[in-house]
């Protein structure tokens, strides 16, 4: 007993001696970690469905997966240009440590703020210029546009189809390209009307777009813009659609042919957690159907079982790389007859990234 006691004594007093400050932290509860400030910037408005909404839906993936390690915020309908650097520019000056630019015209001013900021990390959405703090990712979206080329292809009854286009630069024309040589694929006569708008997002203009390729013959119509206009207009006008970004059988239910989407959900997500654990680096992600960057589905109820056999199939196929949508079995030519890829050849990523021309069976030229 006596033992003990003398044991207690000395403990008791061994820590008496110890400095106050180190006798405080010995009994005060270890401090957690503040949590990483992520600011994403949306070039529209926050909509139910969309270009905008899939990125907010990755943005709610990563609050899902990391919890209070993480405190994420965004600001919707950003236009791109000096709009966008001043936006980008508070996030950062708010403490953002990683800041998401998911738009092509938030290039120059993401790599701008982020040349201000060097501690900061970015991810440039869609962009291709990277820095020692900015990262660039993008999914190869081209690889939907062609299934959704295939489903149009067995649709159409006119042999003519309709695409509602923002600006041409190299992701839209892939995209382009890429459903012409899937409808094609199926329906050689078949034939691609585009009408350019110049702008990412405006109902009024694309709505427009749509009633005017409808009244031109178009029975089948798919679009690379921001809002759910061109849908909404071939609901109206019992066409066939072909929903981007997501799921838009909510707005046209009787229209929908069948959805490219895309999500970004997994890619936030880690690259939340290497800015977390310290391994983040720049570098540039190209991701397409096998890494679950994109997919096709949510077919409208009214697509026969074969077809959406056929597209699913050749879904796979694209995963596992047994076919590429720019692959020439036959020689593909421009719309002016120029060859732009020899029978037997596949482009290089660098080719397609590079982009700058349509193929034959579209109707239109760059920028009209």
């Amino acid at each position: 007993m006596y033992k003990n006691l003398t044991a207690t004594l000395l403990a008791v007093c061994s820590l008496a001696l110890l400095p106050a400050a180190q006798a405080q932290n010995a009994a005060a509860p270890a401090l957690s970690a503040p949590p990483l400030k992520i600011g994403f910037v949306y070039v529209a408005p926050l909509t139910p469905v969309g270009w905008v909404r899939q990125h907010e839906d990755g943005r709610l993936a990563v609050n899902a997966a990391l919890g209070q390690q993480v405190q994420t915020s965004y600001v919707e309908n950003v236009a791109e240009g000096p709009d966008a650097e001043r936006v980008i520019r508070d996030l950062a000056r708010q403490g953002n440590q990683l800041i998401i630019t998911p738009s092509f015209g938030y290039m120059e001013p993401t790599l701008k703020v982020a040349a201000e900021f060097p501690q900061v990390k970015f991810e440039s959405i869609t962009g291709y210029k990277t820095a020692p703090n900015v990262a660039v990712a993008n999914a190869r979206y081209y690889e939907g546009r062609y299934l959704a080329g295939v489903a149009a292809g067995r649709m159409t009854r006119s042999h003519l189809a309709g695409y509602v286009a923002g600006f041409p630069i190299p992701e839209v024309l892939q995209g382009i390209n890429a459903f012409t040589l899937g409808m094609r694929s199926v329906d050689p006569k078949a034939q691609v009307k585009v009408i350019w708008l110049n702008v990412w997002f405006d109902p009024a203009r694309e709505r427009d777009a749509a009633m005017t390729l409808f009244d031109q013959g178009v029975d089948v119509i798919s679009f690379h813009t921001g809002s759910t206009a061109v849908m909404a207009a071939a609901q109206e006008r019992g066409k066939w659609a072909i929903a981007y970004h997501s799921d838009m059988r909510s707005v046209a239910p009787d229209a929908q042919l069948l959805a490219v989407t895309h999500t970004w959900g997994a890619y936030y997500t880690a690259r939340a957690r290497a800015v977390l654990d310290g391994s983040w680096k720049s570098g540039n992600v190209w991701g397409g159907i096998k890494d679950g960057m994109v997919h096709v589905g949510d077919f409208g109820a009214q697509v026969p079982a074969k077809v959406q056999a056929e597209v699913l199939a050749a879904q796979q196929a694209i995963a596992s790389g047994k076919l590429q949508p720019f692959h020439a079995t036959r020689e593909i030519r421009d719309n002016r007859g120029k060859l732009v890829v020899a029978q037997g050849a596949t482009l290089s990523d660098a080719q397609i990234l590079g982009m700058h021309w349509l193929v034959e069976g579209v109707q239109g030229t760059l920028g009209e």
